[in-house]
């Protein structure tokens, strides 16, 4: 019986997207470099900082520059994060009927781990005490090793969990961490998407979530 849910947080619980898209485009304008479309920001997200960063900068650059312009977004990116964040609609009614039910709660994001913390204590830290972000001492998502921690620091059972998110990489995370997946379709990605990544249980709601859960 599933009595634990591990979130993703971009693109799942949070619509981060017009702020990742301003610091980045922030950072490459002080590169000189063109700026990108909300879209390829949203199809860069997902995997780590350094993977979005790759992805905007042109693509003849070098280490030096994918450093400097890290270190510029990640700058700007911390004092202007919650710009324009916000939870999805529904989202705070789905913790909360959650919590209701006991259900224990983490979240397991590639967002770097301060800035994992510092959202989902300000946001949702009424429902949730658990938030796991990227470290350089832990392999990041899709390893499992973020989700394993989780579990490991909820004192739940691994056999007990289910997965939520919202693109290609959730899904191979919660089949690496041997967790059901429930794909989000209002996030960053399509239905195609996730359908091609592997993920057969699909919600189009927040509010859809515990009945889903409680068909695995």
């Amino acid at each position: 019986m599933i009595d634990t849910v591990i979130f993703d947080l971009d693109g799942t619980l949070l619509d981060t997207l017009d702020d990742l898209t301003d610091s980045v485009n922030f950072a490459l304008r002080q590169m000189g470099c063109p700026e990108r479309t909300k879209e390829e920001i949203r199809m860069a997200v997902g995997n780590s900082v350094d993977y979005l960063i790759e992805k905007a900068l042109p693509e003849a650059h070098t280490e030096q520059d994918h450093a400097r312009c890290k270190a510029i977004y990640e700058e700007h990116y911390r004092g202007n994060m919650q710009n324009k964040t916000a939870p999805y609609a529904g989202v705070d009614a789905m913790l909360r009927a959650l919590s209701e039910v006991g259900m224990k709660m983490a979240v397991v994001s590639n967002k770097s781990d301060a800035f994992t913390k510092t959202l989902v204590a300000e946001l949702f830290g009424e429902h949730i005490k658990t938030a796991v972000g990227q470290t350089y001492d832990r392999a990041r998502k899709p390893a499992p090793d973020g989700v394993l921690y989780a579990l490991e620091l909820l004192g739940a059972d691994r056999e007990n969990a289910v997965y939520v998110g919202d693109s290609e990489v959730d899904a191979l995370t919660a089949k690496n961490a041997g967790l059901p997946c429930v794909g989000c379709l209002w996030g960053f990605r399509d239905r195609e998407t996730l359908k091609n990544a592997g993920v057969t249980v699909m919600i189009e709601s927040p509010t859809e979530l515990l009945s889903a859960i409680q068909t695995l």
